[in-house]
């Protein structure tokens, strides 16, 4: 049979959206379908879920739905079970802090969603505390793993672009008020007070997709908005949003490079996805969306001639290559099945509670700029 490593991981928030569908749902209950993690034609990594949240009923529920038979409203008791060697959090984020905190007292290795927390000194203290537990630790960056980027990632490989200038992105949809439609994302999201907000919740996905794929982030200047104040909660009742919705930020990257990223769940789509990011270089350029991407090399470029006074004669669409597809599994799963791998045999695994923490801070510098007016530099975290 060959050897099984079997990792008990305690799955707190399951019940929310992204623990749910992107945790369980699309990455452990695949792994446990597909026969774990496998090594070596030998050796296989088994993950062992219990599901955990407030909630009684609702954990009944999704553990028929998953088939993952074990689920518990006893956070203490798991923490002090052996047999459960990681701790996991898709908590909100105002919960996580304390959560992980005790987790990491416990003697759990640590993986949780973005962000750690909702300032850089708590995150920064998350990593401390791992760090002197000696516990591994790990912080959700999926985008990395999205096809569409992995395809951007590949062209920066190949040389593809020449000279990197810029980076533009354009991410976010209209997010309903609650009253007339029903609202797709949780209330929270809308609070301050709850840990919500744009900026804290994209810019720690900005940090590190420029961090890894184009060059360090130098500085920072954002505007923030609340552009719908008022929304309903899931009740119906009314609430004042107290929250961003909306951030118009542009990053100084390493090597000159300028990259501006669109955040807004109060923008209506007409683009080819939900996220689309657009990279020029002196060679080509690219776009990029959630799986698919195109390119434009310099001798496809079309030489346009300024004329409001008339229909273009170009096609802006047609210049544009897309690049062939591929066999791309869900980024969450991805990261989970490296993350295991980690764990139980000390692969490599550079998306640490530090990772975190810069993505945290970056949100928390992009909050100073809106509040200063200014350019904000990013400087290096001290450990």
């Amino acid at each position: 049979m060959g050897t099984i490593h079997r990792v008990g991981i305690i799955m707190n928030g399951v019940t929310g959206r992204m623990g749910k569908n992107q945790h369980l749902l699309r990455s452990i209950v695949p792994i446990i379908k597909q026969g774990g993690v496998k090594i070596s034609a030998t050796e296989t990594i088994m993950p062992d879920p219990v599901l955990v949240g407030r909630n009684a009923e609702k954990l009944a529920e999704l553990a028929k739905e998953s088939g993952i038979s074990k689920f518990s409203t006893d956070v203490d008791a798991l923490l002090a079970d052996p047999q459960y060697t990681v701790y996991f959090d898709a908590q909100t984020t105002d919960r996580r802090v304390e959560a992980v905190m005790k987790a990491i007292a416990a003697g759990k290795h640590i993986y949780c969603e973005k962000p750690p927390a909702t300032n850089t000194e708590e995150a920064l203290g998350l990593y401390r505390a791992a760090k002197a537990a000696g516990v591994k630790n790990g912080v959700v960056q999926d985008k990395l793993w999205l096809p569409g980027l992995l395809k951007l990632q590949a062209l920066r490989d190949q040389g593809f672009f020449g000279r990197i200038l810029s980076v533009r992105g354009e991410f976010g949809y209209w997010v309903f008020e609650g009253d007339r439609k029903p609202a797709q994302r949780p209330s929270w999201n809308y609070r301050k007070e709850d840990g919500g907000g744009i900026i804290i919740d994209m810019l720690c996905h900005w940090r590190y997709v420029l961090d890894n794929c184009f060059g360090e982030v130098k500085a920072v200047s954002c505007l923030g908005a609340t552009h719908i104040p008022k929304r309903w909660d899931e009740k119906g009742k009314p609430y004042a949003c107290t929250a961003d919705d909306a951030a118009y930020a542009t990053f100084a990257l390493a090597g000159g490079i300028v990259a501006h990223f669109n955040s807004a769940w109060t923008v209506r789509v007409r683009r080819d996805d939900l996220l689309t990011m657009q990279v020029d270089g002196t060679e080509g350029s690219a776009i990029a969306g959630l799986r698919k991407c195109w390119t434009q090399s310099y001798d496809k470029t079309p030489r346009p001639t300024w004329n409001p006074d008339v229909d273009s004669p170009l096609n802006f669409y047609s210049d544009w290559d897309e690049v062939p597809g591929g066999d791309y599994d869900n980024a969450f799963k991805i990261q989970w099945e490296m993350y295991l791998k980690h764990i139980v045999k000390d692969e490599p695994f550079r998306w640490s509670l530090l990772e975190g923490a810069k993505g945290v801070q970056l949100a928390d510098l992009g909050i100073a700029s809106w509040q200063k007016r200014a350019w904000v530099d990013v400087p290096a975290l001290k450990v």
